[in-house]
């Protein structure tokens, strides 16, 4: 979620509107390139025949980059510089429940739904599974979460039409996000869950897996590192629950 700013660095007026979560600019990562701590993976390895496991296409926006300690993009990493932590990524944590799958991290920090789904095919690209994580930025810059849904719901048809094993998740509790964010990321959960009835497809818990019990609607202190973002515990947490299809 780069380009709304939800790391520490905030850019321009514009994004402390919205808790530093709106659209900042930001480039498009090489998606046929993994970054999983000194690990680089992609489209240009061995066909996935000659692997031990599936190839995961993880497409999403700062969730699945790993904001604000990781990113894909070695620009962006660049800037996060000696604070970067490959740790900061759920991808990370799920290659290490995965016995021999190799995760393809296509997160975008900032990007709407509609920006996520211009990127799947080149994202999905020789991979097996796809991972669908998105929704966030479209209610930060007040866009309908029915909008969010439909593409979605469009990106998980464009992944079975690829022959690809398709997983959602859960659009995040966001401390920062205030009132009127809270009610529509359950809206977008409860469309996100119709989702995965219909086209039969796993969504992963990622809302309760972070959700403080005291504090409904808010990530648990400990799982945040910014109230935007998970923590490293955080992202360890979302990997209990990706399994993949």
């Amino acid at each position: 979620m780069r380009k709304f700013c939800l790391s520490s660095v905030v850019i321009g007026t514009a994004c402390l509107l919205f808790a530093a979560l709106a659209a900042c600019g930001g480039g498009e990562p090489v998606p046929d390139e993994t970054r999983l701590g000194g690990e680089e993976q992609g489209a240009s390895d061995p066909p996935p025949k000659a692997r031990r496991g599936p190839v995961v296409a993880a497409l999403g926006d700062s969730i699945t980059a790993g904001s604000p300690l990781w990113d894909p993009d070695e620009a962006v990493l660049a800037q996060i510089g000696s604070s970067a932590d490959p740790e900061s990524q759920y991808e990370y944590w799920a290659k290490r429940r995965v016995p021999g799958a190799r995760f393809r991290n296509c997160g975008v920090f900032g990007e709407r739904t509609d920006q996520i789904a211009a990127r799947l095919d080149r994202c999905a690209e020789g991979a097996n599974v796809l991972i669908v994580q998105g929704g966030i930025n479209d209610i930060a810059q007040m866009r309908r979460v029915k909008t969010a849904a439909r593409n979605l719901r469009a990106m998980v048809a464009r992944g079975k039409e690829l022959g690809l094993r398709v997983a959602l998740v859960e659009v995040l509790p966001w401390n920062n996000g205030g009132a009127r964010a809270a009610p529509q990321i359950r809206a977008l959960n409860r469309l996100i869950a119709g989702i995965g009835a219909d086209e039969r497809v796993p969504v992963f818990p990622w809302y309760e897996r972070l959700e403080d019990p005291n504090a409904p609607g808010n990530m648990k202190r400990e799982w945040t590192i910014d109230g935007d973002h998970p923590s490293i515990e955080g992202y360890r947490r979302l990997a209990d629950v990706v399994e993949l299809p």
